[in-house]
């Protein structure tokens, strides 16, 4: 038996294919469904969600506390705080909140000494980590609205608009939502909340 490819999806394909009664031959739509439905999920939280390997350059204005883009963060590399002059930041100056390893969904920020401010010259630090949930740690609500999207998804593929709903515009026309009402209350929560 060949090895699974790995493709980018919030839930296994073999899961996906065994709870929506799908065989083989829809394999490439099935995977297309996964796929998009994963980005779409991604676009509408404003996040990543699996494990990637990120470089942020952050803007020092003096304020001790950084922020990370990407959560939860799990890993980061040999020398991975970096100033602007090349030197590497003793990680006795900085600590990372909450703690690294911990799938914690919240954003991650460094807090630096005020030791910091008393260096001449820095205008950003360079950070290298690791962030997002492995593919078989992804929390339940997420991969269940990565299925119910995907789902949502196959069914317009086959022709099966069960469940839709749209608003009529003036000449009589129905127009489709790009993602279901039920999808977007399990995203809720891990929605990246803009000020």
């Amino acid at each position: 038996m060949k090895k699974e490819k790995h493709f980018y999806t919030l839930i296994p394909l073999e899961d996906f294919k065994a709870l929506m009664g799908v065989d083989d031959r829809e394999d490439k739509t099935a995977r297309f469904c996964l796929v998009t439905a994963t980005l779409a999920i991604e676009q509408y939280c404003m996040r990543q969600f699996l494990r990637k390997k990120h470089f942020e350059r952050i803007p020092f204005t003096g304020d001790l506390f950084l922020p990370l883009r990407e959560y939860p963060v799990v890993a980061m590399r040999k020398n991975h705080v970096v100033m602007n002059n090349g030197a590497v930041l003793d990680p006795k100056l900085y600590s990372l909140n909450p703690q690294m390893g911990i799938d914690v969904d919240l954003p991650f920020y460094f807090e630096l000494s005020p030791i910091v401010n008393s260096f001449n010259g820095l205008k950003f630090i360079k950070v290298y980590y690791s962030a997002g949930y492995r593919e078989n740690e992804v929390p339940a609500d997420l991969a269940s609205a990565c299925f119910e999207l995907a789902a949502w998804k196959m069914n317009r593929y086959r022709g099966r608009r069960i469940g839709m709903t749209g608003s009529v515009r003036k000449d009589g026309e129905h127009f489709e939502l790009s993602m279901p009402e039920n999808v977007k209350a399990l995203l809720e929560p891990y929605r990246r909340k803009t000020i």
